[in-house]
């Protein structure tokens, strides 16, 4: 009876073992989590997810479980939005990432065909999220994420990001090496990520990542891969690798003054870093990187023989670590901090004291937003003097007095600062009356559009005990009435005085691209380099086609048939039998195209021309085609660049008519020196004629072959003699006058053509060239 009494009590507990199993199993519910039904469909998921991934986000929820809240919300809604997920927990109850929430949880049951298992029994790692995963889940990063917070982040501080998943077996050795590493990086303030594959695939890819486990950093925006041995020196060496090079400078006896003289040219403070180590601290390196738009870093090794006159200088003590910050002044620091454990947060708060010079000159917008920041509340404001002054000599008492008085300033409502007026034109409004009898501004900002209140210290700013007397005088009505601020007006943008040093910075870039680039072909990183080296492959393949195909073209222009050069050479002569043995089509021209106009080109190159384009066309017959054709091409060869002329020719035997019926709105240029009594009588001589015809405005421009004399001189016996009238001269020139003399100053009036000089004639519309009778 007492052994069936211990059976029984055995059973019940192993009962409740079991239901308690099961109980804590059912803690973690999806739907539960955010609170719907298994019908809900996928859009009121994703609406559910936003107003509680909202409500619970821990930069806006300081409840001590909203992290863990947070981290269960968007789990949830990975599960319920993957159909596989969603189907295998609706199925079973859980997920290949059962219990990733629940502490104590060591293991998890997984059912194959009516059989389970117990992970826990087995100590397998994988999905045991109360041990390995766990300790990574806060670190786990979204691609959302990933873009708007990490990547803007990275240019303050470098990233280290592990690539891992559920079931990877390399993963586990060096788990250990990663979590050291991982805490020591934290207390430097490098930033840390997971990407879990398994939910998280399109940040993988993104990322470049393409295989597990992989490690990788990002600073600046841009990805770079570890590829050595994982173990704790390597992997800081690998952060150290991905800063700069050229964030902090060695300081020693010999360039101390040259490095804390800068500061006017640089307009930052400097700061010095005293230490006995020969390199440069990583914590250090990464303040450097964190405040380099700011302030100018140094490092002086206490070690060295050549720093002993600046420890003497500065009274360094030896035994401790020490900063100093120079501004203005740099004989004397402006602050000091030493301490035996330099800690990153002592650090920032003593660098965030002193990002600025005691008077800074506003040297882009981003300065100026910082120095007076726009304030809702009265107690928070913050006013600016501000001296507009100039680099030159004469200006330099002034300013020493503005510095000295800012210097003594302790109040921190003020700020001072100045700008050069020949460098920030639009500084302040110009449509003041007393812009250039006042130097002084006291203002406030009102808005980030860039509305101000103003009031100016009218009298000028020579620097005299007179002139701080007022300014001190003003500032000390300020404090008891911010109404004399009485000006109001709108500033536009300043101008950024920086960006003529983008052309060191893209070699900067450029040379940091080019290390990236052979790191990734000495560790055989084809994946990241296939982008890459497909563009360049591109890129060679279509240059060396183009040299091809244009030594090809070369080759066979060079073999054409020599008769055809000496045809061609015999026609520009004028050889009046070699056109009738031609071909109708005209001679191949190397430099430029000319179109015939016919009935079938006519709409293309003239009715529908386009705005801005105008058609050159010469009129010929069929006797003086290629002799014409080839003067034409020599006079408008120098042209040929512009996009807006084309050129054509006309047979003036087929299209007579047309010819005509275009000339009749011309009528003050078609004036031929002739006698009245063969008025009717004798036909006009088009030949020669070049029409420049703007399809779009509808007008054309007239070019008339010229008589130049240069054969009449020659040949006066078959002219009839000297004492021919020169009306009797031009009245016989088509048989005087050789025909391609007609061209004779044809390039003069394209160019007059191209300026705009030439007479316009406007045609009410073109007649069609198809209607017209061919004259016979």
């Amino acid at each position: 009876m007492r052994m069936v009494v211990v059976l029984l009590s055995v059973m019940m507990v192993c009962v409740l073992l079991i239901d308690a199993k099961v109980e804590s199993t059912a803690e973690f519910d999806p739907y539960k989590v955010l609170g719907v039904t298994r019908s809900a469909s996928q859009a009121e998921i994703k609406k559910v997810y936003k107003r509680l991934a909202k409500e619970w986000h821990p930069d806006k929820n300081k409840n001590p479980e909203a992290e863990d809240m947070f981290i269960k919300i968007t789990k949830s809604y990975e599960i319920l939005t993957n159909e596989e997920k969603k189907a295998s927990y609706d199925r079973y109850g859980q997920t290949d990432n059962a219990h990733p929430y629940g502490r104590g949880h060591h293991g998890s049951r997984h059912f194959h065909d009516n059989f389970y298992f117990d992970e826990s029994f087995f100590h397998f790692p994988f999905n045991n999220k109360g041990g390995r995963d766990f300790a990574n889940s806060k670190y786990m990063l979204h691609f959302k994420q990933y873009v708007n917070e990490v990547v803007p982040d990275s240019f303050k501080r470098p990233y280290l990001i592990k690539i891992t998943s559920d079931w990877c077996f390399s993963c586990i050795h060096f788990e250990p090496v990663w979590k050291e590493t991982v805490q020591e990086l934290e207390t430097l303030g490098i930033g840390i990520g997971v990407v879990d594959v398994g939910y998280e695939r399109r940040l993988a890819n993104h990322l470049g990542a393409h295989q597990t486990p992989s490690i990788l950093g990002v600073v600046n925006g841009k990805v770079a891969f570890f590829h050595y041995a994982v173990v704790k020196g390597h992997l800081m060496q690998f952060i150290e690798h991905l800063l700069p090079q050229r964030l902090v400078e060695k300081v020693t006896d010999k360039n101390n003054q040259e490095f804390l003289k800068s500061w006017h040219e640089l307009n930052k403070p400097h700061v010095l870093l005293f230490d006995q180590v020969p390199s440069v601290p990583l914590l250090y390196k990464l303040t450097a990187f964190a405040y380099k738009d700011y302030v100018q870093f140094g490092y002086v090794d206490q070690g060295l023989s050549e720093t002993a006159d600046l420890l003497r200088k500065f009274k360094i003590n030896t035994y401790a670590p020490t900063m100093l910050v120079f501004k203005e002044d740099v004989e004397k620091p402006a602050d000091i901090i030493q301490a035996k454990g330099m800690k990153k947060q002592i650090i920032d708060d003593f660098i965030s004291n002193n990002k600025f010079l005691l008077a800074p000159r506003l040297v882009n917008q981003k300065l100026f937003d910082e120095l007076c920041p726009v304030k809702q509340f009265h107690r928070h404001r913050k006013y600016c003097v501000l001296l507009i002054t100039g680099e030159e000599e004469s200006f330099a008492t002034g300013n020493e007095a503005f510095l000295s008085l800012a210097s003594a300033s302790t109040n921190d409502v003020l700020r001072f600062a100045y700008v050069y007026q020949r460098r920030q034109h639009n500084t302040l409004p110009d449509n003041d009356k007393n812009y250039f009898n006042w130097l002084v501004v006291i203002l406030e900002r009102r808005n980030g559009a860039g509305k101000i209140l103003y009031k100016p210290v009218l009298g000028g700013w020579n620097g005299s005990k007179e002139d701080k007397h007022k300014l001190l005088e003003e500032l000390e009505r300020l404090q008891k009435d911010p109404s004399i601020l009485n000006c109001d007006a709108v500033l536009p943008e300043l101008n950024n005085e920086f960006t003529s040093m983008f052309l060191i910075r893209w070699i900067y870039t450029a040379y940091d691209y080019l290390s990236e680039i052979i790191d990734d072909l000495l560790h055989n990183n084809w994946r990241e380099m296939m982008p890459l080296l497909s563009l360049i492959f591109s890129a060679l393949f279509i240059l060396f086609g183009t040299v091809v195909i244009q030594a090809f073209s070369d080759s066979s222009e060079e073999k054409q048939p020599k008769t055809k050069a000496k045809e061609a050479s015999k026609a520009e002569n004028g050889s009046p039998h070699t056109s009738s043995t031609s071909s109708s089509r005209p001679p191949k021209k190397n430099f430029v195209e000319v179109t015939e106009l016919t009935d079938i080109t006519y709409t293309s190159n003239l009715v529908k021309l386009r705005p801005g384009h105008i058609n050159v066309v010469l009129v010929l017959t069929d006797s003086t085609k290629n002799i014409l054709l080839s003067k034409f091409a020599k006079e408008v060869y120098s042209f040929t660049g512009s996009l807006t002329l084309h050129f054509s020719f006309l047979n003036v035997d087929k299209h007579s008519e047309w010819m005509a019926a275009v000339l009749e709105y011309a009528q003050d240029a078609m004036q031929i020196d002739t006698d009245e009594e063969e008025v009717g009588i004798r036909k006009v001589d088009y030949t020669g004629y070049v029409l420049a015809l703007n399809g779009h405005k509808k007008y054309l421009c007239l070019f008339k072959p010229v008589y130049t004399g240069e054969d009449l001189d020659s040949k006066p016996e078959e002219e009839g003699g000297g004492s021919r009238s020169r009306k009797g001269m031009t009245r016989s020139w088509s048989t005087s006058l050789q025909i391609h003399h007609k061209l004779d100053r044809l390039g003069l009036w394209i160019e007059r053509l191209m300026e705009g000089t030439l007479p316009r004639y406007y045609v009410p519309s073109w007649p069609g060239l198809d209607k017209i009778t061919v004259n016979k």
